[in-house]
């Protein structure tokens, strides 16, 4: 991938599919949507349950968080628990305990059946040790006043030389004055949104009005950095 020449200074760090927030010892994932795979009538391509956890994991050793905060839509269920939803889930959260880091969960429009299989901490919209930042899953407006809001439910993605990565969005001043992250899908299954040509009406969260000023970010497998581009208002006229 080639350099994009663009330097952010952002209080957060970029992983695979998920941000660390140092000053609040956090890492923060969004729609993770375990289930999806069983509930699909298509065949997946991966176990999507063992591929979280084990990437999960891998984030936690890279990060040592003191918590571990899903953004909404940690299920993919509606009206009933799919096969094997609830041993993944079990998993997931015994590699949560094994770091020994609190796990809170954003419940999004997909976790209907969230109480059913998870009775560990949830809030609908959760407040960071940083004292900015609040956590959500953005599919309604947030009631809590914060400097950031970060947020899943769009599963951006950008589309860079024909190939669709999923990305990072950030807005600076972008919501009354607060900064909006918006998170790509945990989950691989999740095709994203390609976010190259999408204007504010597009995005399904109220958070984003005018994608313009939001900058994309990538994270890097082959060198594990950080890549990011210009806002989406001007990066529309280089791709």
């Amino acid at each position: 991938m080639t350099d994009t020449g663009v330097a952010i200074d952002v209080p957060f760090a970029v992983y695979d599919r998920a941000v660390f927030v140092p000053a609040a010892e956090t890492l923060v994932l969004a729609d993770v949507h375990l289930g999806k795979a069983a509930a699909s009538s298509v065949d997946a391509p991966i176990d999507d349950g063992t591929d979280v956890c084990d990437r999960l994991a891998d984030l936690l050793a890279a990060t040592e968080p003191s918590t571990v905060v899903i953004a909404g839509d940690l299920l993919d269920s509606f009206s009933r628990l799919p096969h094997g939803v609830e041993r993944d889930l079990e998993r997931l959260i015994d590699v949560v305990n094994a770091v020994e880091a609190e796990f809170v969960v954003t419940p999004g429009n997909h976790d209907t059946m969230l109480e059913a299989a998870f009775d560990g901490e949830t809030a609908l919209e959760y407040e960071l040790a940083d004292g900015e930042t609040v956590v959500c899953h953005g599919h309604e407006r947030p009631e809590t006043t914060a400097d950031r809001y970060v947020v899943g439910h769009d599963h951006p993605a950008l589309s860079i030389e024909g190939r669709k990565r999923p990305c990072v969005l950030y807005g600076p001043d972008a919501y009354e004055g607060a900064d909006v992250l918006v998170l790509p899908a945990f989950t691989r299954l999740a095709a994203g949104a390609t976010v190259n040509g999408m204007a504010g009406r597009d995005f399904q969260t109220p958070l984003v009005r005018n994608p313009d000023g939001f900058y994309p970010a990538v994270h890097d497998d082959s060198s594990s950095e950080t890549l990011w581009f210009p806002p989406l208002g001007k990066l529309r006229k280089l791709l």
